[in-house]
């Protein structure tokens, strides 16, 4: 369900006592779902109409179909400012399945060949996790604006700064599709944020993706057999860096060796010896986070969740609950924490019906002229914390220093 005003305020009196009641009523889930894809979909609004500003239509290109069947998830096929002109997929089945769910006629055997198509105007990017900086540098290289499944890059900073100077040389509009920072509580969070609800800053942020993995989940070339936890880290860091724009200065990490078969070094072309990374992170505003990604720990409540706390006041996303000072309380009270409403057919989607917001924000941005909300600094700075982290994890927690992105 959608966050009304009317149940905020509802949580928001309940105060502690509904945090402290919340996992009594939390629903467990199937270890064979990847957290996010569960059979529920947020609802839609009817209350709520959206506008259409603009008549054109943006020409866009999609790649990839795989395990998530991620490109055809956004409803780009559905909104009434984009024409899908081509899809891609190495696989032709895939191709094929993509085309079908996009209703789209032309088809590229893969992103390399698609991206030489003049008539394109912006590509989504849900190619397999290792080859998204690639493939975004190679769809800007072409002239593209372009969007892109999590996370930025694969374990690899120079790639980082790659996207970040093609981005600022092109001057063209690059996006993480990060769920998180569509959910209906960070999106509220984000709004007592900017309007001063939490204090002057954040002095404590959570944030957690607990998937259970005693088996590895396909993926092209086995890239998800034993991929280190902090390398796939943004559904937790959104739950900062998407609430206050900021980014994380340094970290601590710890790593536990898991003896789940595909975490054992000699198991994963990565090397890598750990289930689950708890990284202990100072922010750019002076405070402190907690960002856990977890493969190897049987969370039946877990998923996407975070909370985050200020002098003024604090928000559980697992509650969806604020609670705060009086003049805080107060403050809140004032202000529309539900997401903009979306154009007619156009679907909230999974994760917790972040989809559907994510699309539109990037088809926007395009029309408005301007960047969009996870732009290439808090995709930068959501992602590399995490590789920073592992490298910490791997040095017993020692203390790393962060590059910072900023745009």
């Amino acid at each position: 369900m959608p966050l009304s005003r009317r149940s905020f305020i509802t949580n928001a009196a309940l105060g502690a006592g509904l945090l402290a009641a919340g996992y009594a009523t939390a629903m467990p889930q199937d270890i064979n779902t990847i957290p996010g894809f569960e059979k529920t979909e947020a609802e839609v609004d009817e209350s709520r109409v959206w506008q259409q500003k603009f008549d054109r239509k943006i020409k866009m290109g999609l790649a990839g179909f795989g395990l998530c069947e991620f490109a055809a998830h956004f409803s780009f096929q559905d909104h009434p400012n984009v024409e899908v002109v081509a899809v891609s997929d190495l696989i032709p089945e895939r191709c094929a399945g993509l085309a079908k769910a996009t209703r789209c006629e032309k088809t590229y055997p893969s992103l390399e060949e698609m991206v030489k198509d003049d008539s394109i105007e912006a590509i989504f990017v849900g190619t397999d996790a290792p080859s998204h900086a690639r493939h975004c540098l190679e769809v800007m290289k072409h002239g593209k604006h372009v969007a892109t499944a999590v996370p930025a890059t694969w374990g690899n900073l120079e790639e980082a700064d790659m996207l970040y100077e093609m981005v600022k040389k092109t001057g063209l509009n690059y996006m993480m599709f990060e769920t998180s920072a569509y959910h209906a509580g960070l999106y509220a969070m984000r709004e007592i944020y900017k309007a001063g609800g939490f204090g002057s800053k954040l002095i404590y942020s959570e944030g957690e993706y607990f998937h259970y993995l005693p088996t590895p989940l396909a993926g092209f070339n086995g890239w998800r057999t034993g991929l280190p936890p902090q390398w796939y880290p943004t559904h937790g860091n959104a739950y900062y860096n998407c609430v206050s724009g900021g980014s994380f200065t340094e970290v601590s990490c710890v790593g536990h060796r898991s003896t789940i078969p595909q975490f054992l070094p000699e198991n994963n072309v990565y090397k890598n010896p750990f289930g689950s990374e708890y990284a202990l992170l100072k922010t750019s505003e002076g405070g402190t986070a907690r960002m856990v990604v977890a493969w190897d720990v049987y969370n039946p409540f877990g998923g996407e969740k975070g909370r985050v706390c200020g002098q003024n006041g604090a928000y559980w996303d697992t509650y969806g609950s604020f609670g705060g000072l009086s003049q805080a309380m107060e403050l809140v009270k004032t202000l529309n924490l539900e997401r903009p409403p979306l154009p007619p057919g156009v679907k909230p989607g999974y994760h917790g019906g972040s989809h559907g917001p994510l699309g539109h924000e990037f088809v926007m941005s395009i029309l408005e002229n301007r960047k969009p909300y996870v732009d290439i600094a808090i995709s930068l700075n959501m992602t590399v914390a995490g590789i920073v982290a592992h490298q910490s994890a791997l040095k017993d927690g020692e203390w790393l220093k962060i590059p910072q992105y900023t745009f």
